[in-house]
């Protein structure tokens, strides 16, 4: 009998065709945010499902290198047809996603939660990665009637003025989110605890400021405290994924010993890796050894302050 999954990654399964600002680009990468941020996860022993939509063009070689590193994938619908595939372009503001024009839409490659395994309903938690918006109130309300069960998210469609009622309203029912800077356009300036005080209202907990090479920011806000990362300093070959693995790692780590500190250098590691080679790479070939002998340096870094 197979373990219990503990993590249900639901979102997408793109190919990427990136292109980095010197010009360099690879084409055809198996891609998409649950990708990386369950490779993040299991890469600290968590037992992890995806629930996704994957096209027949997506690798088939990945999907089966995930169940070598015992991720479960079935909950992956097949499409039966080209899936979703998308620009990732590297510019000097950050990056643009571009998505394929004749393909199908964003929402025809989202997941819907009544497809959800039987075998993925006890997990500990669920983690959506970006979707659009009504998906990803689709899957809330759908989990807010299961107790006991960690939901995370990480927005697709950015927080703004226009729309900051509907966000709150939708993470009143989470307890984490993970946005980027491209995620959050308030006028609350760079405070972030102002930035939770506008966000949150309900069960959310948790909110992790990701910022790239500089790190981040965790707020918890009860009791509330406030805790900056940084990242593990590595060569970076290619930063897709980097924030997704974050929220993998991250989230094993709160699993597994409920202590923030740790389970920030679990995230922080996770990203290490996923920017270390093209693609998936970086994480499909790091080992836990690797992995621990990271964050050994980065909690004694960070205990040196």
């Amino acid at each position: 009998m197979s373990r219990p999954i503990d993590l249900v990654f639901a979102g997408n399964l793109l190919v990427d065709d990136v292109v980095h600002r010197d010009g360099s680009t690879r084409m055809g990468e198996a891609g998409g945010a649950i990708l990386f941020a369950a490779l993040g996860a299991s890469l600290w022993g968590a037992r992890c499902g995806l629930a996704s939509v994957a096209g027949d063009d997506y690798p088939a070689g990945v999907l089966e290198a995930l169940g070598a590193r015992g991720i479960d994938t079935a909950g992956v619908a097949r499409l039966g047809r080209p899936g979703g595939r998308a620009w990732l372009l590297y510019e000097a503001s950050g990056r643009r996603i571009v998505h394929h024009a004749g393909r199908p839409s964003h929402r025809d490659v989202s997941p819907a939660p009544e497809r959800m395994p039987d075998a993925y309903r006890d997990a500990w938690g669920v983690h959506l990665s970006p979707m659009p918006f009504e998906c990803q109130r689709e899957w809330i309300v759908a989990l807010a009637a299961a107790q006991g069960r960690f939901v995370s998210v990480d927005p697709h469609e950015p927080v703004r003025e226009d729309n900051l009622d509907a966000w709150r309203d939708l993470l009143a029912s989470v307890d984490a989110c993970f946005p980027g800077p491209d995620e959050l356009r308030l006028d609350a300036g760079p405070d972030a605890r102002a930035l939770v005080r506008r966000l949150a209202s309900g069960r959310l907990g948790l909110v992790a400021f990701k910022r790239g090479a500089q790190g981040g920011t965790l707020v918890q806000r009860e009791p509330e405290c406030l805790l900056a990362w940084a990242a593990v300093e590595t060569p970076v070959v290619d930063p897709t994924g980097a924030g997704d693995a974050f929220a993998g790692g991250f989230l094993a780590g709160l699993r597994e010993t409920g202590q923030l500190d740790r389970a920030l250098g679990q995230g922080a590691v996770a990203a290490s890796f996923a920017i270390g080679d093209w693609g998936a790479r970086g994480l499909l070939g790091a080992t836990r050894a690797a992995a621990e002998a990271r964050l050994d340096a980065w909690l004694a870094a960070r205990a040196r302050g």
